[in-house]
């Protein structure tokens, strides 16, 4: 047996001796587990968005939690991503409150402007693609992080695939979920903003800005346990089904989709997300979009920063542009059209459609379609832009601005 160092016996207590009571400075207060920890951050957001909502804040719950995650994480307080069960959860109910607005009536009155929805589409991501194109032009980026950076819809597809093509991970998940964060904490402002001047110019149109702060009931309908069990049922089955079928974002979009079969069925009604439960849902949605904003992540790319806020500033007023086209050749209410064109998150930008009483099937049906394509579309644009021209001197600079 080795011998014991003259310091262990110093430090080890005779047999008969009691242990020595620890120094007050040496008591810890236990830190409480990861899901624990979550689970107080959550009620601290709910209970700003609670606040908040009174005090007439659009999407409160939202906009709320998004910037009590970003103050965490500048701040180092929170240094890891929310857990991924109540992230998953989250973005399966959001789909299967999605799917729950696509109903017969919803499709049948969006069906007269397919066409327009399909163009503007299409010229959303023309926009994203061309801003991305003058933006790795002047050296600042190489062409597939800008382009993946850009395009609005499916942020977590487009940054798992931007390894594969050749892009910088880091950055694009950057310029993605600042985008996401900057339209996710404006569009509600802008969307209330829009609400008051035509509800001033149509005195019989009136919003109002908040989702309520009743806790019941749970799910819209009126047999509770029934839609419960309907929407656990359709959030996993939606899950499994995406995964199987490979969907890009199968949490978000599997759950829509198996909605929109029951939905469309009237098989089971009233089993979307209301009251505590669809506001728990925002909180989580705002989280983790918030939390991502690290400080290490800012100080990498400060150098690029301006560029980027730039490109973001240009695709966002394109986008506005064209709500404002789409406006006036559907009359479509202009709310209605922001919400539908607006490159923002998914499910920022449903949480922001529901809050505002807008019309939250057309706004699904059009960001879902543009979400689908950018997913399929993307990595071909991506490497048709690569091919053609190496962008060697921004990737360069890429990698000189993150040192």
């Amino acid at each position: 047996m080795a011998p014991t160092s003259a310091l262990q016996r110093e430090h080890t207590p005779s047999p008969g001796t009691a242990k020595p009571a620890p120094h007050p400075t040496e008591l810890r207060t236990p830190r409480p587990a990861p899901a624990g920890r979550w689970a107080l951050i959550a009620a601290a957001a709910y209970a700003a968005g609670l606040a908040a909502s009174a005090f007439g804040v659009p999407a409160p719950y939202l906009l709320c939690s998004l910037l009590a995650g970003a103050a965490l994480a500048l701040t180092g307080v929170v240094r890891e991503r929310v857990p991924s069960p109540a992230n998953r959860t989250a973005q399966a109910l959001v789909g299967a409150l999605m799917g729950s607005y696509l109903t017969w009536p919803a499709l049948t009155a969006a069906a007269p402007v397919a066409l327009p929805l399909t163009a503007v589409t299409a010229a959303t991501i023309a926009l994203s693609v061309a801003v991305a194109w003058f933006l790795a032009r002047g050296g600042r980026l190489s062409r597939p992080s800008a382009v993946l950076g850009m395009v609005p819809g499916g942020s977590a597809a487009i940054v798992t695939c931007a390894d594969e093509l050749k892009a910088d991970v880091r950055m694009v998940a950057f310029t993605q979920y600042l985008r996401v964060g900057l339209v996710a904490t404006t569009a509600p402002l802008a969307a209330h903003w829009l609400a008051s001047a035509s509800a001033a110019s149509s005195p019989g149109h009136a919003g109002n800005g908040g989702q309520g702060s009743g806790f019941l009931p749970l799910v819209m309908g009126s047999d509770q346990l029934t839609g419960l069990l309907t929407l656990a049922a359709v959030s996993v089955a939606g899950v499994l089904a995406g995964r199987r079928l490979r969907v890009p974002t199968p949490a978000l979009i599997g759950p829509m989709l198996a909605a929109l079969v029951v939905t469309l069925s009237g098989a089971v009604p009233g089993f979307a997300p209301a009251g505590l439960l669809q506001n728990l849902v925002f909180v989580f949605v705002g989280l983790d979009v918030g939390v991502r904003f690290t400080r290490e992540t800012l100080v990498r790319v400060r150098r690029l920063m301006p560029s980027i806020l730039m490109a973001i500033a240009a695709v966002c007023t394109g986008c506005a542009g064209l709500a404002w086209l789409f406006a006036k050749l559907t009359g479509t209410p202009i709310v209605d059209s922001y919400l539908a064109t607006t490159p923002g998150g998914i499910n920022a930008v449903l949480a922001t459609a529901v809050s505002s009483h807008a019309d939250v099937a057309l706004i699904s049906t059009v960001q879902s379609l543009r979400l689908l394509i950018v997913v399929l579309v993307t990595p071909v644009i991506t490497r048709w832009l690569t091919t053609t021209r190496p962008a060697a001197t921004g990737a360069r600079t890429e990698e000189r601005a993150q040192t």
